[in-house]
């Protein structure tokens, strides 16, 4: 059970972040812009983002091993698509498939493991779950980089076929099936389509402003679109019985709060992330393999120190480390313009991945796990999927927005000396919003009371975990935390 859920949750979220580490080699290949890269890492992230909620609603009501297991074979064949694509115009279409299959696949991990384990052994099997799956994640950037050095870019997609169809037989012969008996009325099939339009509409516009200029007939529609589907997606869950994004929930003060936090400390960190592997290979020289390997300490501080940091949030509530930790990170992130004065990786890189590290293991699991229990309990897994959606949403548009205001367009990134001064203020941009998250959390963040849990009462558990939660496209996976409110 926790080799299929490992393995079939771990391409998809290791396919977020390797393909990074490729970005250059492909650009390299189809002699395109940067334009065309931003699309091939967000075009999965957009119908990713877009289509999670109605994901985990499809398993709920027809089944979690049927949705999931169709969702990794639809994975498998899309990533087949990626690595065959003869031109970039292919490669984006394909991931955009890849992010339906991992829509489907995503929500029903954690899921089945729920399900399947009884209450006496379900917290072990998510821990494992959830380091199994952050050595997973740890190893994808390093095995992205070696197969793109001693094969091609391709194989970072083929090799997910293998893997899937081992989940697949797997799956089909050890998984029990479970569905959620109480959920009635039909799917929000509007309400998914209009936030795909949105997403759509707002990326596209982002991208493609700075090549065709605001006011063209493209760049128009597709704000128009966004404004549209937005304005769709708002009235149809205010009319919606069973809505996929719940509005009330946005009532609860700390909960909207919280994400707020998320949507800028991820935005920040996924754009600087985006133009970190260039930078490292165009100007810094590394090899795929060694810019990959570069970002190893910052996952093992990850898996080290988060969940210690999570149970040091239930002691003294989240206010201080929401308040401390963006601002470090924001420090590790500006810290990152220092990679293009030199090849030394322990002098120019190396600090400023440890402090980074550090500011995310400070701010990481009290981020998710404030969020989650600032929900109210009967929206706990929408308010799962919500925070996972605004973490990706942040990160969708800091990678279309951030390189047109660092100056980097068009085939820039394939200029050392171009790509090094826009990194370094993508990097201090970046840097800032950081700062301004922990700020914002500061003003917003209120620890509990200690009326919240009568004395004498069994502590609840939190469990957050890296492949569930908000990912980080440098391969971060957060550790479980749990502990009493």
């Amino acid at each position: 059970m926790l080799a299929i859920t490992v393995l079939g949750s771990g391409i998809a979220a290791v396919d977020a972040t390797v393909v990074n580490i490729a970005l250059p080699t492909i650009g390299r290949d189809f002699h395109t812009g940067v334009a065309a890269l931003q699309w091939v890492a967000n075009g999965y992230t957009l119908t990713l983002a877009g289509f999670l909620l109605i994901g985990g609603s499809l398993g709920d009501r027809f089944g979690r091993r049927r949705v999931y297991l169709i969702g990794v074979v639809w994975f498998a064949l899309a990533s087949v698509a990626c690595g065959l694509a003869p031109s970039a115009v292919l490669l984006v279409a394909a991931r955009i498939l890849q992010g339906f299959g991992a829509a489907l696949l995503t929500p029903g991990s954690l899921a089945i493991l729920e399900a399947s384990f009884v209450p006496d052994d379900r917290a072990r099997a998510i821990g494992a779950w959830s380091g199994l799956g952050g050595l997973a994640i740890a190893a994808g950037p390093v095995l992205g980089g070696y197969l793109i050095t001693a094969a091609s870019w391709r194989w970072i997609f083929f090799i997910n076929v293998p893997i899937a169809a081992a989940v697949v037989v797997l799956g089909a012969r050890h998984v029990p099936e479970s569905r959620d008996a109480s959920v009635t009325g039909r799917l929000d099939y509007g309400g998914a389509v209009a936030a795909a339009v949105f997403l759509s509409g707002l990326t596209y516009a982002f991208i493609e402003a700075p090549t065709l200029g605001w006011l063209s007939p493209a760049v128009l529609m597709a704000t128009l679109l966004a404004i549209g589907g937005l304005t769709a997606l708002l009235v149809l869950e205010r009319r919606e019985a069973a809505p996929m994004l719940p509005l009330s929930i946005f009532r609860e003060r700390q909960f909207t709060a919280t994400n707020a936090v998320t949507f800028i400390v991820y935005a920040a960190l996924t754009g600087a992330t985006f133009l970190l592997p260039l930078v490292l290979q165009v100007v810094s020289g590394y090899s795929p393999l060694g810019s990959g390997l570069a970002l190893l300490p910052l996952t093992a501080i990850m898996l080290t120190l988060s969940a210690r940091s999570g149970r040091v949030a239930t002691r003294i509530g989240p206010r201080l480390q929401l308040s401390i930790g963006p601002v470090v990170v924001g420090a590790g992130v500006a810290a990152l313009a220092f990679t293009t004065a030199g090849s030394t990786y322990v002098i120019y890189t190396l600090p400023a991945i440890v402090i980074l590290g550090l500011g995310l293991a400070i701010t990481v699991a009290p981020l998710t796990a404030t969020a989650m229990s600032s929900a109210p309990t009967q929206h706990s897994g929408i308010a799962s999927a919500i925070n996972n959606d605004v973490a990706r949403v942040g990160g969708l548009l800091a990678v279309a927005v951030l390189p047109t205001l660092a100056g980097i367009t068009g085939k820039a990134y394939l200029d050392p000396e171009t790509l090094a001064a826009g990194f370094t203020t993508a990097v201090l941009i970046s840097g800032g919003l950081c700062v301004a998250a922990g700020l914002l959390a500061a003003a917003t963040i209120t620890n509990p009371g200690p009326a919240r849990r009568p004395a004498g009462a069994p502590a609840p558990e939190y469990r957050h975990c890296g492949l569930e939660a908000p990912p980080l496209t440098t391969g971060v996976s957060q550790a479980v935390t749990q502990g009493p409110r």
